[in-house]
């Protein structure tokens, strides 16, 4: 029995090795597919125009700054990033601070229509962006607020309290009772209990949250350029816009491109570990 054993465990061994390289080999494949267009944008971005439609060529034959050095000298393009940047963090703030009360309520209490309610602030989430730009564009306009940085984080927080509003009630939820009941015999009022010991509670979902937030604000394009003209011109809504009589300058785009992926990989890289809370707890 103990020769048996022992001629049968090389066997087993060299079956899973292919295995393990397949996989292996699955995702360096994948990773190279993923990286594949970023590479190019870099490539494109340090190229002048005349070597970007002229031969291909797999990396810069003349490397330049020219293109970047046009977007950080002028206005129009870098103006565009502060204000992209500007109503972003607007939009952040405001729907953190509609959504975590939201949350709250919706995993602590019962009430009438609560089920319908939570399932109605879901459909909102799930209807594109333009059935909401008509509408939208003729109210700020009426009121003042067109092309204004307000404008767009308000018309944002339609699509981002509901989302957050979703992913704060699971980590909420995950909260015992018990600690809202001990901290109200202790003599804390709701809104010291709330700031100091329950939100650094749930901080791996206000950090979630927080990034889907900035990542749909920052990459939405539709309402954006419909509630913004000139004042408030988000760098999307500049890019889209790029058109020369020579054409489109590819090289700038190109540059614009690679600026504008630097904000998103940025947050990811400090939210990363509670994005991968949120998807322990099924929310993400």
């Amino acid at each position: 029995m103990a020769t048996t054993s022992e001629t049968l465990r090389p066997a087993a061994r060299t079956f899973s090795l292919p295995k393990v390289r397949l996989g292996t080999l699955v995702m360096v494949l994948y990773l190279i597919f993923m990286l594949v267009p970023i590479y190019w944008l870099v490539k494109m971005s340090l190229q002048t125009n005349r070597e970007i439609t002229g031969v291909f060529t797999l990396w810069p034959q003349n490397p330049t700054l020219d293109n970047y050095r046009v977007i950080l000298t002028d206005a129009s393009w870098y103006m565009g990033y502060v204000n992209s940047i500007t109503y972003v963090v607007i939009n952040t703030l405001l729907s953190l601070a509609v959504a975590l009360p939201a949350a709250y309520a919706f995993s602590r209490y019962r009430f009438l229509g609560d089920k319908h309610l939570f399932f109605w602030l879901l459909t909102n989430r799930m209807a594109p962006p333009a059935v909401f730009a008509l509408p939208f564009f003729q109210l700020y306009s009426s009121v003042g607020l067109f092309d204004t940085h307000l404008a767009v984080a308000l018309a944002h927080t339609l699509f981002n309290v509901p989302l957050a509003v979703w992913i704060l009630e699971g980590f909420m939820r995950g909260v015992p009772k018990e600690i809202d009941e001990t901290a109200y015999i202790d003599g804390y009022s709701f809104p010291h209990f709330f700031v100091k010991i329950f939100m650094p509670l749930i901080a791996s979902g206000i950090g979630v949250a927080a990034f889907f937030c900035f990542m749909f604000s920052w990459v939405e394009l539709l309402l954006s350029r419909t509630l913004t003209a000139v004042n408030a011109q988000p760098i999307a809504s500049i890019m889209t816009r790029t058109v020369s009589a020579s054409g489109l300058d590819w090289g700038v785009l190109a540059a614009a491109g690679v600026l504008t992926i630097i904000p998103g990989a940025l947050v990811i890289y400090f939210v990363r570990n509670y994005i991968a809370k949120g998807f322990a707890l099924g929310r993400v």
